[in-house]
């Protein structure tokens, strides 16, 4: 199936996919800092680069895009129905290098948290905000992942 837009308009708008700094990440670094967390954002030092570390916590949090990450089960996710030989391998190599960092992280003892993008519509938003904030400090478990 061809691709509904030209070259140079599908182009420009890949171009503007951000890899970080994106809304959803704003969204929850700013309730996190507003609520007297301190973090790193972006941190290269670490597996699959975390949107927030926070060290005190022993916490990374990741805020995923649900298309990009492969959020199954959500309405978000939709595998296009052009240049599928393109986009099926490359949504699998994300999500298994997810996985792999994932893995790498738990193993060095980080507690992980995954945000998706659709757990912050405004009618959800502050429901997972505030429930992201007790995870993260009232946490007792040492290992888990939240993932919906």
């Amino acid at each position: 199936m061809a691709d509904n837009h030209s070259p140079e308009v599908r182009s420009r708008n890949m171009s503007r996919i951000r890899s970080k700094n994106t809304k959803p990440e704003e969204i929850v670094r700013k309730y996190l800092f507003h609520r007297g967390l301190r973090y790193r954002k972006n941190d290269t030092r670490y597996p699959g680069k975390p949107d927030i570390v926070l060290p005190k916590y022993r916490t990374i949090v990741f805020v995923h895009g649900c298309f990009w990450h492969c959020h199954k089960g959500c309405p978000d996710y939709v595998i296009p129905k052009s240049n599928v030989d393109y986009w099926v391998p490359k949504l699998e190599r994300n999500r298994q290098r997810d996985e792999k960092s994932n893995a790498t992280l738990l193993a060095a003892g980080w507690r992980i948290i995954i945000v998706w993008e659709c757990e912050l519509k405004k009618q959800t938003q502050e429901e997972r905000l505030v429930s992201l904030y007790r995870e993260i400090v009232n946490c007792e478990d040492e290992l888990f992942i939240v993932d919906s």
